[in-house]
């Protein structure tokens, strides 16, 4: 039987505290309704093959968010289906990694769940998985263009708070960019404060990660 410091049950408590607070911070249902009639309507695509949006994406761009304040460089995240029974809603497993500017990688371990049949709207957790049961911590994670072969993604929520450009390679084309930009753009995103983010096309462990 493995023996649990009282050191270590207080990290473990305040890591939980944390998450819980930021992921219900990022629920729009925890958030009032910011100018409605201001911005266009986020318009997330008609419909997603979840198996081919599965696998590894590089970070191009992202709006600032809380979660990721420590990344300096070499974000990704890798999706992959995770089992489940006959009849269940697709379940997916987010991998977030990065890269601190002192070297060290961090990252997090979720799980997404589509919304609808579509699979173009996703709401995902970090909570620990003994907490994902509690009705907060589900954020909007909704796909607003790609590519036919899946190969670049924009990922924005409804508020327009957050997004994130990305793709299966650490580079894109500045023609890419300026077209997943433009539709950002013509989505309501403030896209005046994306932070380009730096790849280094190094590959990053799974050791440490906050699961």
């Amino acid at each position: 039987m493995m023996l649990i410091t009282a050191k270590k049950m207080t990290n473990i408590f305040k890591s939980t505290v944390m998450i819980v607070f930021t992921t219900a911070l990022l629920n729009p249902s925890a958030q009032a309704e910011e100018n409605s009639n201001t911005f266009p309507k986020v318009t997330p695509v008609e419909h997603i093959d979840i198996n081919r949006y599965t696998g590894k994406w590089y970070e191009i761009a992202r709006l600032p968010m809380f979660f990721q304040r420590n990344c300096a460089s070499d974000v990704t995240a890798t999706y992959s289906l995770e089992p489940t029974k006959s009849g269940e809603p697709a379940k997916i497993k987010v991998d977030n990694q990065c890269r601190k500017s002192n070297g060290e990688i961090i990252g997090s371990i979720g799980q997404a769940q589509p919304l609808s049949v579509s699979n173009s709207q996703l709401q995902v957790t970090f909570l620990p998985k003994f907490l994902r049961w509690l009705p907060i911590g589900q954020a909007p994670y909704w796909i607003l263009k790609i590519d036919e072969s899946y190969t670049t993604a924009l990922v924005g929520n409804p508020e327009h708070k957050y997004l994130w450009l990305l793709s299966r390679t650490p580079q894109i084309s500045d023609a890419t960019y300026q077209s997943y930009i433009h539709e950002a753009q013509k989505q309501g995103f403030d896209t005046s404060k994306l932070i380009r983010t730096i790849q280094n096309n190094s590959s990053l462990s799974t050791q440490g990660l906050v699961q």
